[in-house]
Order: C-alpha cells, then sequence, then structure tokens
C-alpha cells in the first residue's frame, strides 16, 4: 500500500499558518500566568523507560502506552502520556533536595495509544503546574485559582469548576457508615454509575443520599451536610467551602461527591474544568501523593490542561505585515522590526505585498497600507 505524502496516522495532524502561530500565543499566555505565580518551568523528556514510567503511571496505564525497543541501551522505552507523573519523578529525584513547597510547571505534547470518543486527537498539548509538599486548603485555593487565570489568559469565559471528593467512601466506610472491605470498590462503582438499585443490592442504603449532594454548589453541600455522618464530613465541607469562597464571582462551582472517573489517583481533594462553548472537560485537578524511593509519600496539589480546543477556536491575531521591496537595507528592516513590524523581504522582481499576503509595504521611507 501506497501512503500518499499527505496523510497522517489517525489522531495525528499538522498545524498550518495561522493556526500554529495561535498555538504559540495561546500557549506562550497560558505559561507567563503561572511563571508569575512563581511556578518554575520543567522540560521532561518525551521517552522514558518503560518500566519507571508505568510504575510511577500506576500499572493499569501500562497498556496505554507505545512502548518501542531503544536500539541503544536494549531497554524498552515508552512514549509519555501524562507528563505529571513526570514531573512527581523530578521532584522526588533530581529535585528532591529542593526547599518546599516547590512551584513546578510544564507545556510539552503527550500521546494517547488510543483517542476518546469527545476528544479524537491521540497527540495533545498537556499543560499545568504542580505544588510539591502541600495539599492543605490553603494549596488547593492556590491551585484552583491559578488554573481559573490561566484559561482567562486564554481568553475562556463562563467557567465552571466541579468539585469532587475522591476519598469518600473510603472516609465513611472507616466508622461512620461502615462497610465491608471487599465491598468498598463495588460501592464506588455504583455511586459512579449514579445507580440507586445497585447500592440497594449491596446493602448499602446508607451511601444513596449522596447521589442526591449534586449540582450547583450551594445546594449540593447543604445536602451533603444534612448525611448523618456522625461528623466524618465536617472538615472536607469545611474545606470545600473555604476553595468555593475564593472563585466566588469568577467561576460557576458544582459539586459531585463520588465522581471518581479520572481521580483514581487523587487524595482528599478533585475538580473539573469546564467552559461554555466546549464538549469536553478543559482539564481536572487536585491533591494525590508522589512516591519517594528514599522515604514517605509526598503530598502535592496539581492541575493539568489540555490547551488544544482552546487554540482551534481561538481569534487569529491581526499581524503587521510589512513588505520590504528590493534594495531595501538591512538597517531599516532591523529598525521597522524592533518597532513591532513583521517584514517580508522581497527576494526577487516578481514578489509583490499582495502575492506575500502583506497589509502594508515601504514605499519613500512609509508603510503604506496595501
Amino acid at each position: 500500500m501506497n501512503i500518499p505524502p499527505d496523510l497522517l496516522p489517525e489522531g495525528f495532524r499538522d498545524r498550518l499558518p495561522p493556526q500554529a502561530e495561535v498555538s504559540a500565543r495561546v500557549s506562550r499566555a497560558m505559561i507567563d500566568v503561572l511563571v508569575s505565580y512563581g511556578y518554575a518551568r520543567v522540560a521532561p523528556s518525551m521517552a522514558e523507560f518503560e518500566s519507571v514510567l508505568a510504575k510511577r503511571s500506576g500499572n493499569a496505564a501500562r497498556n496505554q502506552h507505545l512502548r518501542f525497543t531503544d536500539p541503544v541501551s536494549g531497554h524498552t522505552l515508552a512514549l509519555r502520556g501524562d507528563i505529571t507523573v513526570q514531573v512527581g519523578r523530578i521532584a522526588t529525584t533530581r529535585m528532591k533536595e529542593a526547599p518546599r513547597p516547590l512551584r513546578l510547571a510544564y507545556h510539552g505534547q503527550v500521546l494517547r495509544l488510543r483517542s476518546k470518543q469527545l476528544r479524537p486527537e491521540r497527540e495533545l498539548t498537556q499543560l499545568g503546574a504542580e505544588l510539591v509538599g502541600n495539599d492543605s486548603v490553603a494549596a488547593a485555593c492556590e491551585i484552583v485559582g491559578v488554573a481559573i487565570d490561566t484559561l482567562e489568559a486564554a481568553g475562556v469565559k463562563e467557567i465552571t469548576i466541579d468539585f469532587t471528593l475522591p476519598d469518600l467512601v473510603e472516609r465513611l466506610a472507616e466508622k461512620a457508615l461502615p462497610l465491608a472491605a471487599d465491598k468498598i470498590d463495588a460501592v464506588r462503582s455504583e455511586l459512579d454509575m449514579k445507580d440507586a438499585g445497585g447500592l440497594s443490592a449491596l446493602g448499602a442504603d446508607a451511601y444513596l443520599p449522596l447521589l442526591a449532594a449534586t449540582g450547583p454548589f450551594a445546594e449540593a453541600v447543604e445536602k451533603l451536610r444534612d448525611i448523618d455522618a456522625g461528623g466524618a464530613l465536617a472538615s472536607r465541607i469545611r474545606a470545600l467551602e473555604a476553595i468555593a469562597e475564593t472563585v466566588a464571582g469568577r467561576a460557576n462551582v458544582t459539586l459531585d461527591p463520588t465522581e471518581r472517573h479520572g481521580f483514581e489517583y487523587q487524595s482528599w481533594f478533585g475538580f473539573t474544568i469546564f467552559a461554555k462553548g466546549y464538549s469536553a472537560a478543559l482539564g481536572r485537578g487536585g491533591t494525590y501523593y508522589i512516591d519517594r524511593a528514599d522515604g514517605p509519600a509526598e503530598a502535592a496539589t496539581g492541575f493539568s490542561l489540555y490547551p488544544d480546543p482552546l487554540i482551534d477556536l481561538a481569534e487569529e491575531s491581526t499581524v503587521r505585515r510589512l513588505f520590504l521591496p528590493l534594495g531595501t537595507e538591512a538597517a531599516t528592516g532591523a529598525k521597522l522590526r524592533s518597532g513591532g513590524w513583521t517584514t517580508l523581504a522581497a527576494l526577487d522582481d516578481n514578489d509583490s505585498a499582495a502575492l506575500l499576503g502583506c497589509t502594508h509595504k515601504w514605499h519613500n521611507g512609509q508603510a503604506v497600507p496595501v
């Protein structure tokens, strides 16, 4: 089979002008927000030893990596599907002696072995921030606020943050609403599917009120408060209210306390970010633990955004493109570029402002609109 030279594998694409310029502009605006909050950039490698990457990603993700044999070392390598785990590796190895909390930011491409229904791309841009060494309410407030600011810098409006409590079932099962250890996973699954009948069949009717504690934050958190759990939820509710208060007026806040999809590795707090005009979630974050080889796991809080949909819908900025005729002095072009112009110099007599898509041309010492 002869593959056409312009055909790419399913889920991959090229960005052409002006989308490539838009991509750089949107990403730069988002990264600048992270840097302004003191998050230092790291740039992890595209590939790692597969065994190491799989261990840090959770072996359940092993079949989601594209693997190949390294001709140099002979070991199996894998292309990264998530940068967050790489940042955790860097923080707990090469930067393990750095003062905590350690604020790190990242931006790069990740590869998914298979596409998803709402996101058919397999090569994605991932951008985010990780606050390593702290998973307090204050850390969660900062991370949620930074995520909102980052999206707003990309032009996103009408943002919704959906809160969840990933360890809720485990916390309640300990004492307040006891469950046998072999039932915890099943109850979590039924709550995830919002299946009241399934909960009853498991003898977990005490967990049914959790299904109603969803929706707009103010109403949902009151329903959560009304659940008789012997005070087991009090600290979680206070934490959620504190985080919600910091984003009041900036984003809509909703609550789905039993949502687990995508939060398998989060600890006490998680959130998903949506916005009007985008069919899929724009990102998610929360608190989690990073394994350390030299001691106990380290608490962290962070978020990941996937800005490709923002780039696709972003407006193209107007660029002043100035045509420089043959014979224009190099010093003149340099001065114009330092003044904000994008210059396109003629290479022969056939070049023209119209042919090169310029908005202006240099004539008699002036920039004249085309």
